[in-house]
């Protein structure tokens, strides 16, 4: 039978005086699983990651892993491993002194830890770089040394705070690739901090989205994203249009909304309301197009590009914005 190591978060709350950071949070993150906790920043996720880590202690709640209560141990008694945002490897040890560095403390003898380093090393194919020093390594290097590091401690979670935000966007996206090879390969929960929704979106398992200290949603990408519970959702996460009408307020995808020359017939559940086009961006697969409503406002309307040059429109154009009732999600006033 496999290790029990789910976490999970009981009445979480953390505060800086009067300033009330994280507040009363109640979490389950399964065991295996890859999670992101996004939000803006100031909403409370690095807070949420460094109590779990044991870097800030919990002002009140409960942090309990695989059934044990860990909120007052050590971080290194917690069975978790937090990798930070600017690695902090250190300039003056090699790399495979860097990822053995822990083993050291504990007076693990040098030919073992090294083995395991250099295993770790391998992980992350890393293991030709062992003898060299983080100030001869790129950022993307960096990472892959600090990953090993925090693995060699073989714990039940890793914690990762921001860890791709200091890379270029094509290396981002080819870490993204690698953290979830790697979760998958080891078989233990990563929790991730993140203010990019795409980055939650390619690699999360669950996403759980925070705003002013509290949990605003959580669940899978697909139904966070496709059902927003609240506003704030809709409008984060992006690709929606959140329109008010008549005193009921819905999202929208902007790709379930079509555009035409001529009205539609408003019947089996259409809606077809007459706009301005205001702006047009050429985003290579598809187009976006914001038009301007009376009543709603800007609305945005992602095309993909085979059908907006099948038919293009011109700045300054009047069309028709019309979407299926089933298409919109209902949120709370």
């Amino acid at each position: 039978m496999s290790k029990n190591t789910e976490l999970e978060l009981v009445a979480l709350t953390k505060q800086y005086g009067e300033t009330v950071a994280v507040d009363n949070i109640e979490l389950k993150i399964p065991q295996a699983s890859y999670t992101c906790l996004l939000g803006p920043s100031g909403c409370g996720k690095s807070s949420t990651l460094r109590m779990i880590a044991g870097h800030e202690i919990a002002t009140k709640g409960d942090i309990i892993l695989g059934g044990k209560n860990i909120t007052t141990l050590a971080p290194a008694d917690r069975g978790t491993a937090m990798m930070f945002q600017n690695y902090a490897l250190f300039p003056h040890l090699s790399v495979l002194d860097n990822v053995a560095f822990s083993m050291k403390i504990k007076k693990i003898d040098k030919v073992e830890r090294h083995k395991k380093a250099k295993d770790m090393l391998a992980l992350v194919d890393m293991a030709q770089y062992s003898e060299r020093y983080p100030e001869q390594l790129s950022g993307g290097q960096q990472q892959r040394v600090a990953l090993a590091r925090a693995l060699i401690t073989r714990p039940s979670i890793l914690l990762l705070d921001e860890p791709l935000s200091a890379l270029d966007p094509f290396l981002r996206l080819k870490m993204r690739v690698e953290l979830k090879r790697l979760q998958r390969k080891l078989g233990i929960s990563f929790v991730h901090v993140t203010h990019s929704q795409d980055e939650a979106m390619a690699l999360a398992d669950n996403i759980v989205v925070m705003h002013d200290g509290k949990i605003e949603q959580a669940g899978s990408p697909i139904d966070v994203f496709n059902k927003p519970a609240t506003e704030f959702i809709a409008r984060f996460m992006g690709g929606h249009n959140v329109i008010s009408s008549d005193g009921i307020l819905q999202a929208i995808r902007a790709d379930k909304i079509s555009i035409t020359k001529k009205e539609k017939t408003a019947k089996d559940g259409l809606f077809s309301f007459k706009s301005q086009i205001e702006e047009i961006e050429y985003l290579g697969t598809n187009v976006q197009v914001s038009a301007k409503h009376d009543e709603f406002g800007d609305v945005v309307v992602n095309l993909s590009d085979q059908t907006f040059f099948k038919n293009p429109f011109e700045i300054g154009d009047s069309v028709f914005l019309s979407w299926k009732a089933e298409d919109a999600q209902m949120l709370p006033n």
